[in-house]
């Protein structure tokens, strides 16, 4: 006969814990005190950002408010900065003293054409230097180097023989030909270039497309921000250059706005400084404002194209 079971008390279960409490939001982490030296080296910095602003934007504001000045205002003393009301008589009389409109016209279409001209010649060399196969790249490479170290200056007089030679004084194509080509330019493009995915240029010559094709199509639309920085670099040269446009011409309905400005000088002999302003804000304006505009690109471009290679 079997001996009864006898029940044991079962065993309680042990007691889970109780739920975490939510963690109560840490307490706001305190700023670390920046060092003193660090500090100091921030003051620093920021007091020259604003002296070295002081320094270029000075002028630029005064010639803008001079311009707008009344003669009597210009000589005044104490010194003035804001004028009494914004007169456009200065900005009147240079136009009626030079031909103004045909100086900003000659301008404007000779800076589009050189500016143009340079970027597409610049992404056709880089193109070649990088992607096609073509005998002494290195050294011709090397010669745009050696071309960017030699002053401009030098070549005033074999350029001016050769000019002169053709017969081009006096003429457009005298002001723009001799600078067409862009060693600045080629190097960045070709710096650039470098740095391009090579797979998707491959791919593209799988598909049938051809040099041309593969430079517009696809080199050209990835390297916008450089081509932005080459263009807006030939922009400023092209726009502030003075130096050859007045070697080479002495028409006033074939000069540039930098050489009219000469022009107005030997008219009114340096006593009319209101006109003198006025005309030199017409200069300044323009490639300021441009410059203002695409600055972020051009330090986007500069930077995509310091790849050594």
């Amino acid at each position: 006969m079997s001996a009864p079971v006898v029940a044991r008390p079962s065993t309680p279960a042990p007691a889970s814990p109780p739920p975490a409490a939510p963690d109560a939001p840490a307490p706001a982490a305190r700023r670390r005190r920046r060092p003193p030296r660090a500090l100091a080296l921030d003051a620093a910095g920021v007091t020259t950002l604003v002296v070295a602003t002081l320094v270029l934007g000075a002028p630029l504001l005064w010639m803008l408010l001079a311009s707008l000045k009344r003669p009597d205002e210009l000589y005044a003393v104490p010194l003035q900065w804001l004028p009494q009301g914004l007169d456009l008589g200065n900005y009147a009389q240079a136009a009626q003293t030079v031909p103004l409109g045909t100086l900003f016209a000659n301008s404007v279409g000779l800076t589009v054409a050189g500016a143009g001209l340079k970027v597409v010649l610049g992404l056709c060399c880089a193109y070649a230097l990088v992607f096609l196969d073509v005998p002494f790249r290195r050294t011709v490479f090397v010669v745009v180097l050696a071309a960017l170290m030699i002053p401009p200056q030098i070549t005033i007089i074999p350029n001016y023989t050769f000019v002169a030679s053709l017969g081009w004084l006096n003429t457009y194509q005298g002001i723009l030909v001799p600078g067409l080509a862009s060693a600045f330019g080629t190097f960045l493009f070709r710096q650039h270039f470098l740095s391009l995915p090579t797979s998707v240029l491959e791919a593209a010559q799988l598909d049938g497309a051809g040099h041309w094709r593969r430079l517009w199509r696809f080199v050209v639309p990835m390297s916008l921000p450089t081509v932005a920085a080459v263009g807006l670099v030939a922009v400023v040269t092209e726009w502030n250059d003075y130096l050859w446009p007045f070697l080479v011409v002495d028409d006033p309905r074939k000069m540039t706005l930098p050489v009219g400005l000469t022009l107005l000088q030997n008219v009114d002999g340096m006593t009319n400084w209101g006109v003198l302003l006025a005309a030199t804000t017409v200069v300044t304006l323009p490639v300021l404002a441009v410059f203002l505009v695409l600055q972020r690109r051009l330090v986007a471009g500069l930077t995509a194209g310091a790849v050594t290679g």
